[in-house]
């Protein structure tokens, strides 16, 4: 795994305007990177990322229904009691799901650890499934990159197959908060590929969902059938409409079992059903008396995005924090194992790369890079693409 250097394209920003890419800076600052890239072997992704991508989620779908039925594990995850029933009821029913991404720390040798999953609300979708493929493709055009040059990148293929193959509802809405930017750039992206895949698409803004009659409806109070929410379930449950979600004839994506694996409660539980696997970090909740985790380990709430409130002890004391909204719920430490560190010629800086690894359906498609200053990654660190090269 190599972090290689490399000229941007002349005219990217620009192109990056034209398809809808207005996240590509944030506050002034890169979000999109393309003054380098990663390389990796075909070994190295086979061996070391799509197998135990697609392990790690047959894992984690292993644990579901077990969760579902124990009180115990619905307590420890926070879970609200009024919607017990719901999650089992979505489990049981077979609701579909249909993506998510693991955080991985890999640098190239030895197995990739898990730090945690998105399985409710995952972003970099649209950075990951089309715009490194375009930077790829560019770069080989323009004699940057050598012809046999690929990438571990099937994320757009996959899930149009997956909205053609789903059976949706029609009309099938799509919503999320309407302010957010980079949400609503997600969004559609997802729309316009679910539109190519024959579904009959309509945007509605979270904030514009109305309730009729215990049923959630447009603002022409046509009733919502389908509802591709990004939008995490933690909150869905603590809004006033959190009644209607019971009762209401929607068939969301993500299906309300994910619930119980975008909740840094699932690192716990995986470690305690598969203890010295491979691809996991030790990871306990945070009692009075935690199990030792040795030099370093990393805390993080329950519920928490982007690397907010995550606090991290190094192996030799250091502390570094991330500030964010969600300190006041419950917690679990896990051991650290640091993000391999690069050096930035272009910011003459150190930087760690976080890999981000995408399930669609039960199968992986493709990786994401996100690179930081600090060891924590973070929603303004950078997205930079990759390749692989033999």
């Amino acid at each position: 795994m190599k972090r290689i250097s490399v000229a941007e394209r002349a005219n990217w920003r620009a192109y990056a305007e034209e398809v809808g890419f207005n996240f590509h800076t944030f506050d002034g600052e890169p979000y999109w990177d393309e003054t380098a890239y990663y390389q990796f072997s075909l070994q190295q992704i086979e061996d070391d990322l799509e197998a135990p991508t697609e392990e790690l989620h047959q894992m984690t779908m292993d644990m579901v229904g077990d969760i579902t039925r124990s009180e115990e594990m619905l307590t420890l995850l926070n879970i609200p009691r009024d919607f017990w029933s719901y999650i089992w009821n979505s489990w049981n029913k077979g609701e579909p799901h249909l993506y998510g991404r693991f955080d991985l720390v890999y640098d190239g040798t030895g197995p990739a650890k898990l730090l945690e999953l998105n399985y409710d609300t995952p972003t970099s979708l649209f950075e990951t499934g089309f715009f490194q493929w375009v930077w790829l493709e560019d770069q080989i055009k323009n004699g940057v990159l050598p012809e046999r040059a690929d990438q571990f990148n099937s994320l757009h293929d996959k899930i149009e197959q997956a909205f053609a193959q789903l059976n949706l509802p029609q009309p099938f809405y799509f919503t999320s908060v309407r302010d957010n930017i980079e949400d609503r750039g997600t969004v559609n992206y997802l729309m316009d590929m679910a539109a190519q895949a024959g579904v009959n698409v309509r945007y509605i803004a979270l904030e514009d969902i109305g309730d009729l009659n215990e049923q959630f409806v447009d603002l022409d109070n046509q009733p919502i059938k389908g509802l591709f929410k990004l939008y995490p379930w933690e909150f869905m449950v603590q809004e006033d409409f959190a009644r209607t979600i019971t009762a209401a004839n929607t068939q969301m994506i993500e299906p309300a079992w994910k619930m119980l694996l975008s909740n840094k409660g699932i690192l716990p539980l995986l470690w305690q059903r598969y203890p010295n696997h491979p691809n996991l970090l030790p990871a306990f909740f945070e009692t009075a008396a935690s199990e030792p985790l040795g030099a370093g380990w990393v805390r993080k709430p329950l519920f928490s995005r982007e690397g907010a409130n995550v606090d991290l002890i190094t192996a030799s004391g250091e502390k570094i924090s991330a500030a964010g909204p969600y300190a006041d719920g419950n917690y679990v430490r896990q051991a650290l194992h640091a993000l391999p560190k690069y050096r930035d010629e272009y910011r003459n800086a150190d930087t760690y790369a976080m890999l981000g690894s995408w399930i669609v359906g039960d199968s992986a498609a493709g990786i994401c890079i996100r690179e930081d200053e600090s060891l924590i990654t973070k929603d303004t660190s950078r997205f930079l693409p990759h390749i692989i090269l033999d």
